[in-house]
């Protein structure tokens, strides 16, 4: 049986690092809209989540749609939830898409609608795996979580620190014997586990770590993982939309 899919994209007004950041403009478009064009040709429905009336206007401005939602909300997650809830009319599955990622690849998305094609599906994220031979720095970035992965496609732990460690092995060595894969913030789940998870309290490991996705490892949720090839530019400074602004005229000239 074929799955409806709604995709929900939490925005914040308020970033502590970027105040104002879904407004942003980025090539003469707010970069919500610009996340906002590259998903809702994919899913059957598209829906902004927001805790601020200027993002809800600039999203009806360019035809989007919008819900006001809680600004006590802890996580996208959690405001996915209060989202799905008033976009009155069931789906199969919400896909969580981050509101800074203006660069997300159809590819991508498609690989996460894919999870569940499995009726065992709850969860499904994505990932990236690091440059073989890459600088240690980078593995040892502790804003890119790292994840380990089991044989049939199944996270097993996200860390901020270097997953696996490679024992008897130069940390410098690290990246050229080993796959280590970088965690991508896109996640969906089906109605009823995003219900669920959004009950539960936060867990020792997800407190550790501050990764929402180990307090449901640790409830005993399955994440399964699709991987990409492809790079994106996420946006969490106003730095980071200059680079973005070089990165969407090569994009644009390509």
């Amino acid at each position: 049986m074929n799955k409806s899919f709604i995709a929900i994209i939490p925005a914040r007004y308020g970033s502590t690092r970027f105040p104002g950041k879904p407004l942003a403009l980025l090539g003469g478009k707010p970069i919500i809209q610009r996340v906002y064009e590259r998903v809702a040709p994919l899913f059957d429905d598209t829906l902004v989540a927001t805790d601020d009336q200027r993002i809800i206007e600039a999203v009806r401005a360019f035809g989007g749609k919008a819900v006001l939602t809680s600004d006590r909300h802890r996580s996208g997650t959690d405001r996915c939830w209060e989202a799905y809830t008033k976009c009155g009319k069931p789906y199969d599955i919400v896909v969580n898409v981050q509101g800074d990622e203006p660069f997300i690849h159809r590819s991508q998305l498609e690989a996460i609608k894919r999870c569940f094609d499995s009726p065992q599906s709850q969860i499904a994220t994505l990932v990236k795996p690091f440059d073989k031979g890459c600088p240690l720095e980078m593995l040892q970035n502790p804003n890119s979580p790292k994840v380990v992965i089991n044989d049939q496609g199944y996270a097993l732990y996200f860390s901020r620190s270097v997953i696996p460690y490679l024992r008897g092995k130069q940390p410098s060595e690290w990246s050229s014997l080993q796959t280590y894969y970088k965690h991508i913030g896109l996640y969906a789940y089906t109605v009823e586990t995003l219900r669920e998870i959004t009950s539960l309290p936060q867990s020792p490991l997800e407190k550790a770590e501050s990764l929402e996705q180990l307090r449901w490892l640790q409830a005993g949720y399955r994440i399964k993982v699709a991987q990409t090839s492809e790079e994106t530019i996420g946006i969490d400074t106003p730095d980071d939309l200059n680079r973005a602004e070089q990165f969407l005229a090569h994009e644009e000239e390509m």
